[in-house]
């Protein structure tokens, strides 16, 4: 009997200590991962416990904080303009998650980020005060751009050649985050799902399409790079019309009364002259071309502005005819308007590429700075020579070529028109393209824009890069340029 009892005991005993081991393994090691856990209910409640940090352009919050009612999360987010900045803040959705500069900053902006805590707050666990993300946008910009587009899909970058600085991050259709911030929003949050304009998809940053003929700069600064050809105003050895290597396909021009034939390199951007390019492409072998492509950005997996952008497209192995294609931005070459903007803001700069980016400082309840975000962190692209002189090409493009809906008096601009094909065989409405920059020699300011118009509702025959995303790159780049 006592032996029996001895069994038991002992078992018992072991069962005991297997549950204090258990207890201190959930205490010591797995606390923090269900703490951070996302189906933590308790997490949420304290994300939302108080009203939340702000998403702050031009010294104003864009965003904001609302009382709940007869729910165990205090408050949920409001925007300001919230269709104006969506591609900018993204959403925070006590339902469904945050995105963007939410979603990248939640911590800091629902006051969980460790580094707002003080040592008294670190032992009382008591939450701090959230902090605030300042941004690199500026309110006029963001506003010419937004009302530009329009009713049209599309999206459009503006950057700050020297800097770096995000002025204007545009995307439409837009959305208003404040529909689905709440957790009753479930019909409002389907809704935006089933649009087929997909109004939550950012375009300016993760919807890379063709870029037609804004990528025939990417092409012109690798010829001149190599030394293909030695000035923008050397003839070319371009005949027209020109049939794609090693295939009986004839590549037309848009404009077949273009003096296209042996064309310079102004002259052929100044008419978007598709022989030119495509046979530069072929002399240039697909490397050189991707080499300097990428260079500008291209192929590049992480592109954090904070928020990282879809990766743009210049493609490998292929033959001659598609790399011939590749010159005029077509085959499987894609771009998002962050990537083409880019571009132009590399040439504007005399060649150097500044890194872009949108947040200028993280910050405390009080303002001091978390964490600080640098300009003028740039990469050389092309020589100064090679920019300067595609510059000047530019020009000729909107003073005398295809981009004249650009022009803005006063001010030196540069810029290039595309138009991209879109669908098997070009079956559906093409995409209209417009890359450029933007100079004010009297205030020292300047700008970097590229535009891109997916669908306007214009007839097929009227959609061009200078009808439809040339003016909106003038508004914005005239709203960069004011004082």
């Amino acid at each position: 009997m006592n032996r029996t009892i001895r069994h038991a005991s002992v078992f018992c005993l072991l069962l005991v200590l297997a549950l204090l081991l258990r207890a201190t393994w959930v205490q010591a090691y797995q606390a923090k991962a269900l703490a951070d856990n996302e189906h933590n209910r308790r997490k949420t409640i304290a994300q939302y416990a108080q009203p939340l940090g702000d998403i702050i352009v031009a010294g104003n919050p864009v965003t904001g904080s609302k009382r709940t009612v007869g729910s165990d999360l205090a408050y949920k987010r409001t925007y300001t303009q919230g269709e104006l900045y969506a591609a900018v803040t993204g959403y925070s959705s006590q339902a469904y998650g945050s995105t963007q500069l939410e979603g990248i900053y939640s911590h800091v902006l629902d006051g969980t980020d460790d580094r707002l805590k003080n040592p008294l707050d670190a032992l009382t666990r008591k939450q701090a005060a959230p902090g605030n993300v300042l941004t690199t946008i500026d309110p006029d910009v963001q506003k010419a751009g937004y009302e530009a587009l329009g009713d049209d899909k599309g999206a459009a970058v503006a950057i700050d050649p020297k800097t770096g600085r995000i002025l204007g991050m545009v995307s439409t259709p837009s959305y208003d985050p404040s529909t689905i911030s709440g957790t009753a929003d479930g019909e409002a949050w389907q809704k935006l799902l089933d649009d087929e304009d997909k109004p939550m998809v950012n375009r300016a940053l993760r919807q890379p399409l063709a870029p037609g003929s804004t990528f025939k700069l990417v092409v012109a600064a690798a010829a001149l790079e190599d030394g293909l050809y030695g000035s923008v105003d050397e003839r070319t050895d371009s005949p027209n019309p020109y049939t794609l290597p090693d295939t009986s396909t004839v590549l037309s021009n848009e404009n077949p009364s273009a003096p296209c034939e042996n064309a310079t390199l102004r002259t052929a951007l100044q008419y978007s002259c598709n022989n030119v390019f495509a046979k530069a492409a072929v002399d240039l072998g697909q490397d050189k071309v991707r080499s300097m492509a990428e260079k500008f950005g291209f192929n590049t997996d992480k592109l954090d502005v904070p928020v990282r952008a879809s990766k743009s497209v210049y493609p490998s192995g292929m033959d001659r005819p598609q790399t011939a294609l590749t010159g005029i931005g077509q085959f499987e070459v894609t771009a998002t308007p962050l990537q083409m903007a880019m571009v132009s803001a590399a040439l504007a700069n005399g060649g150097e590429l500044a890194a872009p980016h949108m947040v200028s400082a993280v910050t405390d309840s009080k303002g001091s700075a978390l964490q600080e975000f640098a300009d003028g962190d740039t990469e050389r692209v092309v020589s100064e020579s090679t920019a300067e002189q595609l510059r000047s090409a530019m020009v000729t493009v909107v003073e005398e070529g295809t981009g004249t809906n650009a022009r803005i008096p006063g001010a030196e601009v540069g810029g290039k028109t595309g138009t991209a094909q879109n669908g098997v065989g070009n079956s559906k409405t093409p995409y209209a393209w417009f890359t450029s920059y933007a100079k004010d020699a009297s205030s020292g300011k300047e700008v970097a824009v590229a535009v891109v118009v997916e669908d306007s509702g214009a007839a097929r025959s009227e959609v061009s890069g200078n009808g439809l995303a040339a003016p909106i790159a003038q508004k914005m780049m005239k709203a960069a340029l004011a004082d």
